[in-house]
């Protein structure tokens, strides 16, 4: 068996056959039909259990940790919380499926949640730790046809299989400030800042007014990244091979970055996002125009970093169409609670009302084409306070109808996490091109041992 790109656990897993092994009778492990007394889900963060207790009407009560909810039947659903940041999640959890095949019935794990950036390794159809939804009795083509469709993509095998679901769908759209578009501009109306934004090359000129006002158009060249890499034209490293090719888009990120850092319209003093510097360059005395950002991206980051008034923040069409992000759910093989599973995952990712739910209580632009063109349409029901009463939906949703989903990798995490990483210390002056070439060549093999060439564009 080629070697995967996945943890060492895994790997030693699938190759055991401890894993793969199971994976048939999932739907059957609880013998008579008779479901488990305990329900494991695992993540990284309160998100999921918060939208499952506010939509999901089993729910009976959840203790005051928020370890433990119970539903109206007394299964117990034990959340299992460990931080994304370094890995740690995916190492509890590979630690955890590891186990799989011969942990107890309430030890086994029953649904786990992954992310956009290394979902592939879960869905993987040798690893055969995420079930197919058809194996719990979900026929995508019916009971998920109203999703977005490169969403399901994005939770499919190679073959196509789909092996997960999800309640987001994460368009992204440029958020800028009203008061510097006012200074720069004239006018801070989202129609007419589209066209200032409207693609790269509209945008450097707008830039370059930015900057004689003093602005930065973005804060850190972090910010683009997610654009040009959602627009790759080929996976970082294809199906069954252990050749990394490096897109062509990934280094006009590069090359971009470097000529609008060099110009000014970009603060020198940001060297990623996630760290102070950032955070710090979207509250009220920063000089920093405008962040790229999906849904979660405004209320969970820009929201909480932001100490001025609500409605100086607005959002209008990005410069080119993204995705940023997105959680999907698993249903795990071997869960001992297929239809408690099965439940879940339809009444969190298929439900439109529920879904619209939890579009108005916490702003996620969610996966039911229907409920987000009701969404768009309806201003007064989905206005947001932080925007000053805009219905960012009528933005995002246009953006979503169109999104193509960049072909994915089980490698994607770390090359994404890397050539940023190296490309920083280019971009900074530390270091010339061509040793950020290399240098990107050494981590990405120190973290995948398999990888056997890299090749640029």
């Amino acid at each position: 068996m080629k070697k995967r790109a996945v943890s060492i656990l895994l790997i030693a897993a699938i190759a055991a056959g401890s894993l793969a092994g199971c994976g048939k009778s999932s739907s059957t492990d609880a013998g008579d039909g008779a479901e488990g007394n305990v329900i494991n889900i695992y993540s990284w963060n309160d998100e999921f259990r918060e939208r499952l207790e506010a939509i999901y009407p089993e729910v009976q009560e959840t203790s005051a940790d928020g370890t433990v909810t119970i539903l109206k039947d007394g299964t117990e659903i034990h959340w299992i919380i460990n931080p994304n940041e370094d890995g740690v999640y995916q190492q509890k959890l590979d630690e955890a499926l590891l186990r799989q095949a011969d942990a107890s019935a309430d030890d086994k794990v029953d649904i786990f949640l992954s992310e956009t950036d290394y979902v592939n390794k879960y869905t993987d159809a040798e690893a055969d730790v995420a079930m197919p939804l058809t194996d719990l009795g979900i026929d995508p083509d019916m009971d998920l046809s109203d999703q977005y469709s490169f969403t399901k993509v994005t939770a499919s095998d190679v073959n196509g299989v789909l092996r997960g679901s999800t309640w987001q769908c994460c368009p992204g759209l440029l958020v800028y400030r009203r008061d510097i578009a006012m200074d720069v501009f004239g006018t801070d109306v989202p129609e007419e800042i589209a066209e200032k934004v409207k693609d790269w090359d509209t945008l450097k000129t707008t830039a370059e007014e930015l900057k004689a006002k003093g602005y930065y158009t973005f804060s850190s060249y972090a910010d683009t990244f997610r654009l040009y890499g959602n627009s790759i034209e080929q996976s970082w490293v294809a199906p069954g091979e252990t050749v990394i090719k490096v897109d062509q888009k990934i280094m006009d990120w590069v090359n971009n970055s470097k000529e609008w850092l060099d110009a000014g319209y970009l603060d020198k003093n940001v060297k990623r996002q996630w760290n102070d510097d950032w955070n710090k360059d979207m509250g009220s005395s920063s000089k920093v125009f405008a962040f790229l950002f999906p849904a979660w991206g405004i209320d969970f980051t820009l929201k909480k970093n932001w100490d001025g008034d609500n409605g100086i923040w607005a959002v209008t069409n990005p410069p080119q169409e993204y995705n940023w992000g997105g959680s999907f759910i698993h249903a795990c093989t071997g869960t001992d609670n297929p239809q408690h599973v099965k439940d879940i995952i339809l009444s969190m990712t298929a439900d439109k009302e529920n879904l619209l739910k939890i579009s108005k209580e916490y702003l996620d632009f969610t996966n039911t084409k229907s409920g987000m063109k009701e969404a768009a349409e309806d201003d007064t029901g989905y206005a947001s306070d932080f925007l000053g009463g805009q219905n960012a939906f009528s933005y995002f949703a246009p953006v979503a109808e169109n999104i193509v989903i960049a072909p994915l990798s089980a490698y994607d995490q770390g090359c994404v996490e890397l050539i940023q990483n190296t490309f920083n210390d280019y971009l900074q002056g530390q270091v010339d091109f061509e040793k950020a070439k290399e240098n990107f060549e050494t981590a990405i093999k120190e973290r995948y041992p398999d990888i056997t060439e890299i090749q640029w564009p």
